[in-house]
């Protein structure tokens, strides 16, 4: 006598479980990147001092990692800020992935030319 219940029992698709890990990725980055910004903003408080003249504020991607190595208060928290400005561009970047796996190629041209605006407004750094 054959076991039907093992084939009623739907296999987990692949897309549920890279929906399940950029979910986990989403957690975590919103989760680390609060304790970075903690970090930082404790230190502040701690020192009294951001690392900067007063009025000046890192204004590049190097610039704060060159300064979070010198551990400047106010780079530590441009970091965490930075973390959770990736962490939806990362969802973005892996939903492609995904959607190549499903050969959705609509999505696939959809989600490419979103990742490119957002890569883009970060290139050109001007909010208007």
């Amino acid at each position: 006598m054959e076991n039907n219940e093992s084939k009623s029992v739907p296999k987990e698709s692949h897309a549920l479980v890279v929906e399940d890990i950029i979910s986990q990725s989403l957690r975590w980055g919103v989760v680390i990147s609060a304790i970075i910004i903690a970090a930082g903003l404790v230190f502040y408080l701690l020192t009294g001092d951001s690392g900067y003249p007063a009025g000046f504020f890192p204004t590049s991607i190097p610039q704060v990692f060159k300064d979070v190595v010198h551990f400047k208060s106010f780079a530590i928290i441009d970091l965490g800020l930075l973390l959770l400005i990736a962490t939806p561009i990362f969802r973005v970047a892996a939903s492609i992935i995904a959607f190549i796996f499903d050969r959705d190629r609509p999505y696939v041209v959809i989600t490419t030319y979103v990742l490119a605006m957002l890569i883009l407004s970060l290139l050109l750094r001007k909010a208007e």
